[in-house]
């Protein structure tokens, strides 16, 4: 096996996580063993009440503190009982083990964490593949990407690269007061052929529910889909600005100002302005766009029908209904503290009814879990998703928002993403000005 199959390796489905999910099972079983009586009547029945406790603390957990909308697989909460259940084993038997059987249930640990951690990625897809993943461990540095200087130095010396390139860029919360990371910049070959550059479209890049600026890039494959673009179009594409929505990894803002920060503010009030007067992109909310993936889908049909005087085209791919951290009480709750007016205006079903007719705005929501048929043609999607589309887009047109539907295979993560993107580039590139 070559070293770029290796690196292509999926984590998320076949044989890896499989051959994985194997050696901990056997690892585990091979640690607890059968032993004594006491052993089998006491500390096995400990270990199975230890871990399932565990499981059910952390299925309450993620529940009441609204991390996500979307349900966790059943076997992400098998996985933390065996980790429960692996930790007692390796204290309880410690004394009376063998050395062997010492080191098994010590590496049952970290083994039966590791596979919990290989189940949130299989649900989110966040890191694909062995590449991915040593690209993560590593901190290798991201594709194409320099410091604004050198950019700078590259424009007025007319060096204009084969490829577009990257830049990470501290942005002024002054307007928003909102805690974020740095966020990032793809600037195409066509930025580089003046200076002042030219006023090109713009495309904001928003994450899922746990997320970084970089996730479009490591996990989402956007550089490599926009670089294929502009060598397509003479080295002309749109900025991409990848920004932070959330402000941390764990905490799922859903785009809203609220008890979580003023994250709407951030993309709208500090965002906006530092890509104007920086990157000198067009002010013509025409030649804007916004693309997101699971909530950041939701965060680009909200963004744009509430702010159509900045953003004139959105990409949803698979975002919710409305801003979804569980119920629609607990969105309430947990985004708002209780205020229900102040959910009512990010609510984009509501915004667009109050707005009434908007002009030229349009959209495009894609689907995952298609299928091909006997054909080889597209058909079926998931089921929700499907009807979380067809309903914002029926209100949509029903006030003059242009958009269409459009169903992908693959399972709702960054794999179905990545492809989404390369999918829908073409079509948002034509609305924001570049034919």
């Amino acid at each position: 096996m070559t070293t770029r199959q290796i690196k292509e390796l999926s984590l998320t489905h076949g044989w890896v996580p499989a051959l994985l999910t194997a050696a901990v099972m056997l690892a585990v079983l091979a640690a607890t063993g059968w032993r004594t009586r006491r052993w089998r009547m006491v500390w096995i029945p400990v270990a199975i009440i230890v871990g399932v406790l565990l499981a059910m603390v952390a299925r309450w957990y993620v529940g009441a503190t609204g991390i996500t909308g979307s349900p966790a697989p059943v076997m992400l909460w098998v996985w933390v009982a065996v980790f429960g259940g692996a930790c007692v084993v390796a204290a309880s038997g410690w004394q009376t083990s063998r050395w062997w059987r010492r080191g098994l249930s010590l590496l049952a640990v970290p083994l039966s964490m590791v596979c919990v951690a290989a189940e949130v990625n299989g649900w989110l897809g966040y890191v694909p593949t062995v590449g991915a993943a040593w690209t993560e461990i590593t901190a290798n540095p991201l594709p194409e990407q320099i410091d604004r200087a050198r950019a700078t130095a590259m424009q007025l010396s007319n060096d204009v690269p084969a490829k577009g390139v990257l830049m990470s860029v501290t942005i002024d919360s002054a307007a928003s007061h909102f805690d974020h990371r740095n966020e990032l910049v793809y600037a195409p070959p066509a930025w580089f052929t003046s200076f002042p550059p030219p006023a090109l479209p713009t495309v904001m890049m928003i994450g899922g529910e746990f997320n970084t600026p970089t996730d479009w890039i490591r996990a989402g494959d956007a550089i490599a889909t926009v670089d294929a673009f502009a060598a397509r179009h003479a080295g002309l594409a749109p900025l991409l600005v990848f920004v932070d929505s959330g402000g941390r990894f764990d905490t799922d803002t859903e785009c809203v100002n609220g008890t979580r920060g003023n994250a709407a503010d951030h993309l709208t009030k500090d965002v906006v302005p530092f890509m104007e007067s920086s990157f000198g992109v067009s002010r013509d909310p025409a030649w804007w766009a916004v693309v997101g993936f699971s909530s950041g889908g939701t965060c680009a049909l909200d963004l744009t029908v509430m702010h159509p005087e900045l953003f004139h085209t959105f990409g949803d791919i698979s975002g919710d209904e409305s801003p979804n951290t569980g119920t629609t009480a607990q969105t309430i709750d947990r985004l708002f503290g209780g205020n229900i007016g102040a959910w009512q205006e990010f609510d984009p079903r509501t915004v667009m009814t109050k707005h009434g007719h908007y002009e030229n705005i349009s959209g495009i929501f894609t689907v995952s879990r298609a299928h091909l048929d006997i054909h080889n043609r597209i058909s079926g999607a998931d089921a929700r998703e499907r009807d979380t589309a067809v309903r914002l887009s029926d209100i949509a047109a029903a006030n003059g928002i242009h958009c269409e539907i459009v169903a992908l295979t693959g399972s709702h993560n960054w794999p179905y993403a990545a492809r989404a993107f390369a999918l829908i580039l073409p079509w948002l590139a034509s609305q924001i000005g570049i034919a």
